[in-house]
C-alpha cells in the first residue's frame, strides 16, 4: 500500500513539473490553469509582482506559525498531560509581543503598498495620449494629437481567424509604440465601465461625465488583452480590450494609414450628401 502511495505521489509530481510552464500566464493573454500573475511587460506590474510576493511570503509565514502554535498547544496542554489545569490568567510580555509584532508586520506591508499606490498616480510626461470611451458593449479610441478615432468591436466566433482568441480578439486594436509613455484617458459613454489590461498592471474606471487616467510603458512588442472589469449590462462579458504594441516606424505608418482612411471616408460622405452638391 505504501509503495502504491509513493508511486502515485511521484506521478503527480512529475505531471505538475511537466505542466508547470503551462500553468503560468503567457504574455498578453490568460492561459488554462493559470496560477500566477501574468507575465509583466511594464515597470508598474514589475513592482506589483514584487509587492505580491512580499505579502505572500508574510502570509505563508504567519499561517505556518499559527498552525504550529495550535499544534503545539493541543499536544503540550492536552488533558492527559495536564490533569490539573493551569490557573495562569495573563502574561505581560506575551501580550506586549502579540500587539507589537502584528503592528510591525502591517508597517512592513504598508510602506511598499503606499509607495506603489503613489507611483501609480505619479504621471510622467506622455509620449502618446489615447482616450478610451467605454460603451455598451465596445470601446471607442481617440488619439487627440493625431486626430484619429475609431471603434473597437469584439469579433464574433464565426469570424475568428487562426490565432485570434475567442472573446478577446477585436476588429481594431488600440496601437501604441514600444518603450514610450502612454497615457490613457478613460471615460464612459453610457454606464460605468472599467479599462483593464492585466499585463500592463493598469486599471481605471470609465465614468460618464468624468475622465480618469492611467499610464504604462510597454517594453515588449505584441498584442495584450484585457476586458471591461465593471459590470456594465448584458454584454459585459463580451467587451474585450486589445492593445497592440509596435515599434516606432510601424506606429507612425499605422497613424498615417488611419489619417488617410479617415480623410477618404469624409470625402465619400461629402460626395454622397445631397446638401453638399452645388445648386443649379
Amino acid at each position: 500500500m505504501k509503495a502504491r502511495i509513493l508511486s502515485f505521489v511521484s506521478i503527480v509530481c512529475l505531471a505538475i513539473c511537466a505542466d508547470a510552464r503551462d500553468a503560468f500566464a503567457t504574455i498578453g493573454a490568460p492561459s488554462d490553469w493559470q496560477i500566477n500573475l501574468p507575465d509583466s511587460v511594464t515597470p508598474m506590474l514589475d513592482s506589483m509582482k514584487t509587492f505580491n510576493e512580499l505579502v505572500l511570503i508574510i502570509i505563508v509565514a504567519v499561517v505556518l506559525f499559527v498552525m504550529g502554535l495550535l499544534a503545539w498547544v493541543m499536544i503540550r496542554y492536552r488533558e492527559s498531560a495536564n490533569p490539573v489545569p493551569s490557573r495562569l490568567s495573563h502574561n505581560t510580555t506575551l501580550e506586549v509581543l502579540w500587539t507589537i509584532v502584528p503592528v510591525l508586520i502591517l508597517v512592513v506591508i504598508a510602506i511598499p503598498s503606499f509607495r506603489l499606490l503613489f507611483r501609480q498616480f505619479d504621471f510622467p510626461k506622455p509620449d502618446v495620449v489615447v482616450k478610451a470611451t467605454g460603451k455598451q458593449w465596445y470601446w471607442s479610441y481617440e488619439y487627440p494629437d493625431a486626430k484619429v478615432a475609431f471603434d473597437s468591436y469584439p469579433i464574433d466566433d464565426k469570424d475568428l481567424k487562426p490565432g485570434q482568441l475567442r472573446n478577446l480578439a477585436v476588429d481594431n486594436e488600440m496601437v501604441v509604440p514600444v518603450n514610450k509613455v502612454v497615457q490613457v484617458l478613460i471615460t464612459g459613454g453610457d454606464v460605468i465601465h472599467q479599462w483593464a489590461v492585466p499585463s500592463f498592471g493598469t486599471r481605471a474606471d470609465g465614468i460618464p461625465g468624468r475622465i480618469n487616467r492611467t499610464w504604462f510603458i510597454a517594453r515588449e512588442p505584441g498584442i495584450y488583452y484585457g476586458e471591461c472589469s465593471a459590470l456594465c449590462g448584458q454584454g459585459h462579458a463580451y467587451m474585450p480590450i486589445a492593445v497592440k504594441v509596435v515599434n516606432d516606424d510601424e506606429f507612425g505608418k499605422w497613424i498615417s494609414d488611419k489619417q488617410k482612411s479617415a480623410s477618404l471616408d469624409k470625402n465619400q460622405v461629402a460626395t454622397a450628401d445631397p446638401a453638399a452638391a452645388p445648386a443649379h
